[in-house]
């Protein structure tokens, strides 16, 4: 089974970049199953029901999110009811949709993906490894895919080793900067602390340069503006065992978008 995790998608050059490479991509790699964090996927920052139906319409299955998901308030009008949406399973019982999902690949295999989010230098929210061995422990699914948003390398690495086994993959996200650490770990579990970003790499995790350093020098509020320049794909493709849920590989991908969208 190979599955396409897409980095954290950032505002419309994000967008525009996935519309343009993904068909490719899904004929290069032979892929049964498209994952994308899409939680900035809306102006930088949230997700709405009209980039919903967009990205959907791209091709991808599944939407993660993390912090932001709740930054853009017409989200509560679909999270409720849009299958593809997960918020963190940690977040509050109260809180509205659902942090995990049955997912099926074109052919009619299973997927289970998981949404959590990190504690350290976040929001505290329950526990990620009690919630996500929860989540996996009522699995139907022995293909599983972790969405673990979170911001410190440490808790990520922590992460990998304790569900080595327990699941197919455990993806990092949230701090938009691609690590070189993808490997398969010793009981056949998928791991890279960060998979990437998706949007413009001329940019300060996403927004404009001039905007950020501003902030850092003169520490007053501003606006950070999306970037627009150096466009470009990010994520990891998984090669997975269906029979065992044990992953076989994993690629990172970076691709440019060569031609320069007008935004």
């Amino acid at each position: 089974m190979n599955v396409l995790f897409i980095g954290d998608i950032v505002g419309r050059p994000g967008r525009e970049v996935v519309k343009f490479l993904l068909p490719g991509l899904k004929k290069e790699f032979a892929l049964d199953l498209v994952i994308a964090n899409t939680e900035n996927a809306a102006g930088g920052s949230g997700i709405t029901p009209g980039v919903a139906v967009e990205l959907a319409g791209f091709g991808i299955d599944a939407f993660t999110s993390g912090d932001h998901i709740f930054k853009k308030r017409d989200v509560l009008s679909i999270i409720n009811e849009e299958p593809r949406l997960l918020r963190p399973a940690n977040f509050p019982s109260t809180s509205p949709g659902r942090g995990a999902g049955e997912f099926k690949t074109k052919d009619g295999r299973d997927v289970l993906l998981i949404n959590i989010i990190g504690r350290v230098f976040m929001e505290p929210r329950e526990c990620p490894f009690r919630v996500v061995k929860e989540e996996i422990d009522k699995a139907r699914s022995k293909v599983i895919i972790v969405d673990f948003h979170a911001e410190a390398t440490s808790e990520k690495v922590a992460m990998g080793w304790y569900l080595d086994g327990l699941a197919s993959a455990v993806l990092g996200t949230h701090t938009h900067i691609q690590t070189a650490d993808d490997k398969i770990l010793p009981k056949g579990t998928a791991y890279i602390t960060d998979v990437g970003m998706t949007g413009p790499q001329h940019s300060v995790i996403g927004r404009k340069v001039e905007d950020v350093i501003a902030r850092f020098i003169t520490q007053v509020e501003r606006r950070f503006e999306v970037a627009s320049e150096d466009i470009q794909l990010q994520g990891v493709v998984l090669d997975i065992d269906e029979s065992t849920g044990k992953a076989r590989s994993i690629t990172r991908l970076q691709r440019r978008l060569d031609a320069k969208p007008q935004f």
